[in-house]
């Protein structure tokens, strides 16, 4: 998701909102919301030139401190007409932004990279102008996006939301606009940017269900990889992960990583948990590495940050105790990185007796 998507957004959000200027947006309240249909048209237009701000200003710390307003007299086709150049600033910012960039975001881990910006972008303008019109008295009908919209935003910000067979109504539903999707009502919802955690050589990047999909239909998942890459067992784990996310049951900081060295932006492996923990809080991981990247000790990094996340995840909220790996007997460099890591052997397999061909380990975790 980039640039392009952000203009698609705004270019529907006019066509549906420019026919009704001459309404009075400033007395009519949008939808559910308690701001009117003009205060929400403007809050889409600082969310985007505030969007763009974040990615071109570097912040990491806290939000770009100014504010846009409407000068005095405006009408209501000048604030569409804003909502329109500050899209257009949002998608070249994000265009030109490096992939590696990360700027301050609060939720959920307090950061977002441009592709997590435009798809917030995407969203603000969607949502808002469905409020808009709801609020006007338009046809529901009239302020149905493009479905490759919906969808995308649905597998970037919302992971852990079944998609549903209409991407639009789930995204109403996933955002508290919608009550009529089959599920419980949503009463609060935040946006959920991929996790990623730094090391001193690598970026374990959070994979999020797009970017797996595409990693187990052949794709790069948006990655730059390394000679070699992505090897076979990062497709099979990419193609898991969006089983999870289309059955309901991905969680995404327990699921899958790149590892993306900081040198050159090279995309080196993969790592992860399988899932969340289950109800003894035991998580089993699993890596690989492209062999070009091998022997260097990235993945004996790389999966010491994941333990770290995990030990400090056990001390935040305790739902996870332990970590577990199977690992190939012949596979000795694999059976140094746990061991290196923290991990003990604990049996010569799985502990189901069926095939003897792996070693067990285990880390337990203190909470």
């Amino acid at each position: 998701m980039g640039g392009e998507q952000v203009r698609q957004a705004v270019t529907h959000s006019l066509a549906v909102l420019r026919g009704v200027t001459d309404r009075d947006w400033a007395g009519t309240k949008a939808g559910r919301l308690e701001w009117s249909c003009r205060e929400t048209a403007e809050h889409v237009a600082s969310d985007l030139i505030a969007y763009a701000a974040q990615l071109a200003g570097r912040a990491t710390t806290a939000w770009v401190p100014f504010e846009i307003a409407m000068d005095e007299g405006s009408d209501n086709a000048d604030v569409l007409h804003v909502i329109e150049t500050t899209g257009e600033l949002l998608a070249a910012t994000v265009r030109v932004t490096p992939r590696e960039v990360r700027a301050f975001h609060p939720y959920p881990f307090r950061w977002a990279d441009r592709e997590g910006f435009a798809a917030m972008g995407v969203a603000e303008v969607l949502l808002h102008t469905h409020d808009i019109a709801e609020g006007l008295g338009l046809a529901s009908s009239s302020s149905v996006p493009p479905v490759g919209l919906c969808e995308s935003v649905l597998a970037r910000l919302f992971p852990h939301v079944r998609p549903g067979d209409d991407p639009w109504a789930t995204l109403l539903w996933a955002t508290g606009r919608d009550e009529s999707a089959g599920r419980a009502p949503v009463t609060e919802w935040r946006w959920n940017n991929p996790l990623h955690i730094d090391t001193e050589r690598v970026v374990l990047q959070g994979v999020h269900p797009a970017a797996a999909a595409d990693l187990a239909g052949g794709g790069t998942g948006g990655f730059d990889w390394i000679a070699g890459g992505p090897v076979e067992g990062t497709r099979i784990g990419a193609g898991l992960v969006f089983q999870a996310y289309e059955a309901g049951v991905h969680r995404p900081e327990w699921g899958m990583f790149v590892l993306v060295r900081k040198e050159d932006g090279l995309a080196l492996g993969a790592l992860g948990y399988h899932g969340a923990p289950d109800e003894e809080g035991r998580v089993e991981i699993g890596y690989d590495l492209v062999e070009g990247a091998r022997g260097r000790g990235y993945m004996t990094e790389a999966v010491r940050a994941l333990v770290g996340w995990a030990r400090e995840r056990a001390r935040e909220r305790g739902d996870v105790r332990s970590l577990f790996a199977v690992v190939d007997k012949a596979n000795a460099p694999s059976q140094a990185v746990v061991s290196r890591t923290g991990f003990e052997k604990v049996s010569e397999d799985r502990g189901d007796g069926e095939d003897g061909e792996q070693f067990a380990y285990e880390l337990r975790l203190r909470a």
